[in-house]
This record gives C-alpha cells, sequence and structure tokens, in this order.
C-alpha cells in the first residue's frame, strides 16, 4: 500500500462523518486498532447501513450517512430510507424529496440515487467523468455533440430558472421550440448531460410525474474540495457506512476505476480497520458491531436496496443455493425477503384501496420465531404506508392480518 500523506485539514475533512446525532465520532475512529477477531459480515453491513440500528430521524440523514442510495424504483427507494429510520412513512420521504431536502439524479453507473445536496457536487466531481466516458457511444450514435448539448443546457437554464419546476416533456417542448430534436432516448441522454454536468437535478413531483429544477437553486454552493479530499472523504463514507466491504465493492459501487479507488482507500485507510477473511481484505469502520440478534429480523426489500446492490461481491447475502431459484425469475425479481442478513425468499407488494396485501415467498420452510419476525415486517410496512397489511405466506398459506 502507498504510503500517502494525509494533510490536516484533510484530517479534519475525515471526521466530517456524523452519526445522525450521536457525538461519540471521535471515540469511533480512536477505536481504529480494535480490530474485530471473528467478523460476521452480515450483522456488521445491517448495523452500519441502518437496518438493524436506525437511529436517524430524517430522510436527509440517511442518504448523508449511506453517501448515495440507488432510487429508480422510486416507491422501493423511499421505503429503503424509511427502514433506516427511527419512525418513517411514505408521506414523510415523499415531503423530504419535495422539499428538497434530498435529490435524485443521476450519479453512479449511471442509474438515478438520492444525493444529499450537500454532497451532490463533490460526488458529481468524482463520478461524472467516469459516467460519460460510459455513455461516449450513446452520445456518438444520437448524435449529441458539444456544442449541441451546450445549447441544450443553455436552453434548460432559461426556461427552469426561479424555480420554474418543468416535466420531462415540457423539458422537450422547449429544446423543439428551439429547433432541436428530442425524444425517447435522444431527450433521456440530453437530460443525463446536463445532470451530470451539475446543472439540473429532481424538483418537487407534480402529482405523480416528476419535474426538474436548477441545481444552483435546490443546492446553493457548498465548500469546494480537492479531489484528494473529495476522494478520501467519499472512500471514507462508503466503507463506514457500508462495510465490512471490499476495494472491489467500493470501485463497483462508485463506478470508480480500481486504481482510483486503491487511491481513495490509501486516503481513508487510518481511519479504518479491516480483517482478512477467506483470502478477502474486507474495510470497515473501528466501530462496527457485529453481535446478532437474539431474536431473528426479517427485512423486506428492493433489489435496489444498498444492502443487496452495493457490493461487486455478493456472497456474503448467502442464498447460494437458490440462486437457480432467483436467476430463473428474470425481471419479475423485483424484491427480496432477508432473514438475519441472509436472503430467504422473495416478496411483493399489491396495493388495495384500504390495505397493502404482502405476498411473501420463503425458500424454506419458517421456525415459527421467523415467521413471526416476518409477520413484524409486514407490520411495519403497513405503517410506513399508513396501511393495514395483509401478509399471505406461500409455503403454508397462512394469512395474517394487522
Amino acid at each position: 500500500m502507498r504510503n500517502l500523506c494525509v494533510s490536516a485539514s484533510l484530517r479534519a475533512l475525515l471526521f466530517f462523518f456524523f452519526d445522525c446525532g450521536s457525538s461519540t465520532l471521535g471515540e469511533t475512529f480512536a477505536k481504529k486498532f480494535a480490530i474485530m477477531k471473528s467478523l460476521d459480515i452480515a450483522p456488521a453491513r445491517l448495523s452500519n447501513q441502518l437496518l438493524s440500528e436506525r437511529k436517524c430521524k430524517t430522510p436527509g440523514e440517511v442518504v448523508a450517512w449511506l453517501g448515495a442510495a440507488q432510487a429508480q424504483d422510486f416507491a422501493a427507494a423511499k421505503w429503503a430510507l424509511g427502514l433506516r429510520m427511527q419512525q418513517a412513512t411514505d408521506a414523510d420521504i415523499e415531503n423530504a424529496f419535495n422539499d428538497g431536502a434530498i435529490l435524485r439524479t443521476h450519479v453512479m453507473r449511471p442509474t438515478w440515487h438520492f444525493v444529499a445536496p450537500q454532497d451532490i457536487r463533490s460526488l458529481l466531481a468524482l463520478t461524472a467523468p467516469r459516467v460519460h466516458a460510459a455513455n461516449a457511444h450513446m452520445y456518438r450514435k444520437l448524435e449529441l455533440d458539444d456544442d449541441l448539448l451546450s445549447r441544450c443546457r443553455a436552453i434548460f437554464t432559461k426556461a427552469l430558472r426561479d424555480k420554474k419546476y418543468l416535466t420531462r416533456s415540457e423539458l422537450a417542448n422547449h429544446l423543439a421550440e428551439n429547433r432541436i430534436k428530442a425524444a425517447g432516448q435522444r431527450l433521456a441522454y440530453i437530460i443525463m448531460h446536463a445532470e451530470l454536468e451539475t446543472l439540473i437535478c429532481s424538483g418537487p413531483r407534480r402529482g405523480k410525474q416528476f419535474t426538474y429544477a436548477l441545481l444552483e437553486e435546490r443546492a446553493p454552493q457548498p465548500k469546494k474540495f480537492r479531489r484528494d479530499e473529495a476522494l478520501a472523504l467519499w472512500t471514507l463514507k462508503y466503507f463506514v457506512s457500508h462495510g465490512p466491504a471490499q476495494l472491489k465493492d467500493f470501485a463497483w459501487w462508485s463506478g470508480l476505476t480500481l486504481q482510483d479507488a486503491q487511491q481513495g482507500l490509501d486516503l481513508a485507510a487510518p481511519q479504518l480497520a479491516h480483517e482478512i477473511i477467506e483470502g478477502k481484505t474486507y474495510w470497515f469502520s473501528p466501530n462496527t458491531k457485529t453481535v446478532k440478534p437474539q431474536t431473528p429480523a426479517a427485512l423486506f426489500l428492493s433489489i435496489y436496496d444498498e444492502y443487496t446492490i452495493a457490493y461487486k461481491d455478493r456472497s456474503a447475502l448467502g442464498g447460494k443455493q437458490y440462486s437457480a431459484k432467483l436467476l430463473a425469475m428474470g425481471n419479475a425479481l423485483t424484491s427480496v425477503l432477508i432473514l438475519d442478513g441472509k436472503i430467504a425468499g422473495t416478496w411483493k407488494r399489491v396495493i388495495k384501496k384500504e390495505r397493502v396485501e404482502i405476498m411473501t415467498h420463503p425458500f424454506r420452510s419458517l421456525r415459527k420465531d421467523e415467521h413471526e419476525a416476518v409477520k413484524a415486517a409486514a407490520m411495519r410496512y403497513g405503517e410506513f404506508l399508513e396501511m393495514p397489511s395483509e401478509l399471505a405466506l406461500k409455503l403454508k398459506s397462512q394469512r395474517s392480518f394487522f
């Protein structure tokens, strides 16, 4: 590992991490040499991802802790944030989104993510060049050269100025008025380019329609970071909130090259602990907890939840014996049932007029205490939607009402 000099200011920047109101963060990093002797990856990740210890009170705190949360499935992404809060409803997340406390934009890989307003520019400074490189073929195919994209950005700036939030189709109309053809993929890539250039981001929803806003009006300019500062910050943010994780996991999540990811790890390593398990090096916060709960814990997660999607190596999720079942589902696989950190089945919801039906398909028979955990998870989902929930377990054909 290269020895890189970390300045006092950079060291202070790394301590930017918050614990959703906790004042013990300094103690957390002071324990950096207290490396765990018997690491259990699943409970450690559940704790660090706020799924077993829900410390945050607001959606903004959750997103800032995670760094970014994948959000192309908007309903599932709202639930992902709600799961990590002490108490939350779908309406709470929706309101935070509409108020601009959390933003939704293309930032990594590329797909939509929730990002905190104070973080969006430093993250895009690292990831946008990589996403542009990945999109380059489509830019050429769709005949989107620099001059045309510059014209599009100028049109968007004029159309959205003074908090005039516009839908995608309305942006397309403004382009058409300026004799720029934009529909389908061409429109999507024009808008994505403007997002990556830190010009536009999400505005408040208009009914069920998404709108766009000028980023400068939703996220005032924060302190500017040097590249090494931003790289160190985001590397640390990932391993503290997602660890235990490997270098290749961070590279996958961020979309950075392995070389850049390694540079970030070199900078952040003094603030992290690590352990080698079965020949793999895992990095994590020194304050990571690995205590298993005394009773089973069940979670209804989207396949795009950070717990399931944010790792290149997903072997810690278990479920190897179920891989054939999962693969056979193809695009029908949207959600997974997690028991004690491991994949144990699938689920889906059906919204009715006065209730939500949760159809659960465990891959094996559940013990009584596991069944109770699944019932509790269903109740919590109903509370999030502010609707009674009805649970159906396929294996035993049992139905429960809450």
